[in-house]
């Protein structure tokens, strides 16, 4: 009997893979802190994984789901650049802290993989 990991890993390997994208996103924002006229972007994640599932299931997918969006900034400055280094910073911080919350149900779920195939 073959093992799908897709399906022993659940969604975490999806969510790794938009953690990934989101980082690519937020160091993006982070090199460009004084680049004028640059927007800062993200992704919304919960919407994202969402959209990844429904993809999988076969449900309809709406357009403008999961994709990048341009941040807000709070104080906006006089060059056109939208970056704001500690909320850039907070929100890779928080990223990779999931990330690695995913990688670990992961690496959880292949020790179990192993532990029954192993026979105990």
């Amino acid at each position: 009997m073959a093992i799908n990991f897709k399906d022993a890993v659940g969604l975490h390997a999806d969510a790794l893979q938009l953690r990934a994208q989101r980082t690519r996103i937020l160091a993006s924002n982070i090199a460009n802190e004084n680049t004028p006229g640059f927007s800062a972007q993200d992704i919304d994640f919960k919407e994202s994984l969402a959209r990844v599932e429904a993809e999988t299931a076969g449900e309809p997918v709406f357009e403008g789901d999961g994709e990048t969006k341009f941040r807000v900034p709070y104080h906006p400055t006089g060059d056109g650049n939208t970056v704001e280094i500690g909320v850039e910073q907070a929100a890779f911080s928080q990223n990779a802290t999931d990330f690695a919350t995913s990688l670990t149900f992961i690496n959880m779920k292949l020790r179990g993989i192993a532990k029954a195939i192993n026979g105990q």
